[in-house]
């Protein structure tokens, strides 16, 4: 560890974490679901402002209530996506997040402030559902860390000015096996959370990618087989397939999609060529741009066992249709019409396009986002000779 990646870290702990804020279309619309939200707030004056609002970047307000004479409060919402993050602001002095499925009475105690002139944080209680039982346990969790990190950032630095190098390895040590332990209790917690939307939240914010895949993928199976229908649930889910994604050697995961005239085609149905999967769309320039390209090469390869299935990532039909007519795409087409929420651009983790992955006669993926010369290139040695 260099100087001043303690630092970071530190801040790492300190950062609120982000919440998902991209939604999927549903397969199902989950029902609208009332909720309430009383509280009492601690140093709260009669008059005084409460916001409920959806927990974006800014903000959005939905409601707002005044407190009584004895600082309570009673505010309702509808959640209709089911389950979203709100937040709950105490006369711009205090922000308190809520993780609501809908359904919910919440009872809130709250100091109302942020921090007390004594530079201490405000402290609130949120009563009423599971999600926020399990949301408590991982702030606890995690300010536990940040006071650890802080105390570890001292002595770093007391150990860097003296350049004890023993005392700075020490301090890496304590904060790894910390930094393991940490994450091993988020894991363990995990299958206890079910589907319930701090599972995701915690998935989400508090594991990494890279090194607790596994994990976050098992939270995103267990979503999509026992409680798939929230918007967050459909987001979480492709955002992990998106990561998954399908590498060289893969066998492609076959898919059936609507060609233009309304009939379904199946991607194996093109079993015995080499298949080029194109992920594109009317909208995308960098994809009209290369479709000449791809043009010419698929009218020199067309009868020499070379095929290619267009993934549109359209959500205008016409549009879609208008761009394959122009651009004269006359190989097999297919899309549901989804834009990004397209399964099979999550299945495939297709987070840009153009993409494409190049098959051989057995449906195994042998190439990943050729274009240009390089894909002319590798299609003229598979079957130059043929």
């Amino acid at each position: 560890m260099e100087n001043g990646q303690m630092l970071i870290e530190r801040a790492k702990y300190l950062a609120l974490f982000m919440l998902l804020s991209v939604f999927a279309f549903a397969q199902q619309e989950p029902a609208a679901k009332e909720f309430t939200v009383s509280g009492k707030v601690k140093n709260g004056s009669a008059g005084e402002k409460v916001y409920l609002q959806f927990s974006t970047n800014p903000p959005v307000t939905l409601d707002s209530t005044t407190l009584a004479a004895d600082g309570t409060f009673t505010i309702k919402g509808t959640e209709k996506d089911g389950g979203n993050f709100y937040m709950l602001n105490i006369a711009d002095r205090q922000k308190i997040v809520l993780l609501v499925e809908g359904g919910e009475n919440f009872a809130v105690t709250t100091d109302g402030y942020d921090k007390n002139d004594k530079g201490e944080p405000g402290k609130y209680t949120v009563k009423g559902s599971k999600n926020m039982e399990y949301y408590a346990k991982l702030m606890e969790m995690n300010q536990a860390m940040v006071d650890k990190v802080n105390k570890w950032n001292d002595e770093y630095a007391k150990a860097t000015e003296k350049k004890d190098s023993k005392k700075m390895q020490e301090i890496q040590g304590n904060f790894q096996a910390a930094e393991v332990e940490h994450v091993a209790k988020i894991k363990t917690l995990l299958p206890e959370m079910g589907t319930s939307l701090v599972a995701i939240f915690a998935a989400n914010n508090m594991l990494n990618p890279e090194r607790d895949f596994a994990e976050m993928e098992a939270v995103a199976q267990r979503f999509e087989q026992e409680n798939p229908s929230s918007k967050i649930a459909q987001s979480y889910i492709g955002f992990v397939k998106r990561l998954k994604g399908i590498s060289v050697g893969d066998v492609a995961p076959d898919f059936t999609l609507n060609n233009p005239e309304g009939q379904d085609v199946t991607l194996s149905s093109l079993r015995g060529k080499y298949v080029l999967i194109d992920f594109w769309a009317s909208w995308c320039g960098p994809c009209r741009m290369e479709n000449p390209n791809v043009v010419k090469l698929y009218d020199k390869y067309k009868d020499k066992g070379f095929a290619i299935y267009g993934v549109s990532l359209d959500k205008d039909k016409a549009a879609w249709l208008a761009a394959i007519k122009k651009d004269n795409l006359t190989w097999t087409h297919g899309s549901d019409l989804k834009f990004w929420n397209s399964a099979v651009a999550q299945t495939y983790g297709v987070n840009a396009i153009p993409a494409t992955f190049l098959l051989d006669k057995e449906g195994k993926v042998i190439a990943k986002n050729l274009r240009g010369a390089s894909l002319e290139a590798k299609i003229s040695e598979l079957l130059g000779g043929e």
